[in-house]
């Protein structure tokens, strides 16, 4: 069932890139600070808002297409402009903090790269509460 599940996140994730992909738009880099935001050890119900920093490192103005998030993530905000060379930028992404567990997640940003699909990690744990006697 989890790889019935995977493959067909992944054949949606395909289809909808080549829908909205441009080839008109010119690749250029993308450079985020970390690709990887990292909880640590969190409290049930707390504030599940983090942020993803990155430039644009290339000669042409980046787009950001569309980011897909296939855990228990929102995009809080995404650029909707494109980001001129040079420019930094971020994206804010709420975990749902009142699911009690390991915090392993993936969401894939899609933008006029080389690397058409860019994977950004969330990792963590979100601790149930203690139970006082």
């Amino acid at each position: 069932m989890k790889r019935i599940l995977l493959l067909l996140t992944i054949a949606f994730t395909s289809v909808a890139v080549a829908q909205t992909t441009s080839t008109l738009d010119k690749d250029t880099v993308i450079e985020f600070k970390e690709t990887t935001v990292d909880y640590g050890k969190i409290d049930k119900g707390s504030d599940g808002v983090r942020t993803f920093e990155f430039t644009n490192a290339g000669e042409h103005p980046l787009k950001i297409y569309s980011i897909y998030s296939a855990c228990s993530c929102d995009i809080v905000y995404q650029p909707e402009e494109p980001i001129m060379p040079g420019e930094s930028e971020h994206i804010d992404v709420k975990y749902d903090t009142n699911k009690v567990g390991p915090i392993v997640k993936t969401i894939t940003v899609v933008a006029n790269t080389k690397e058409k699909l860019i994977p950004l990690n969330l990792k963590g744990e979100v601790l149930a509460p203690e139970v006082k006697e």
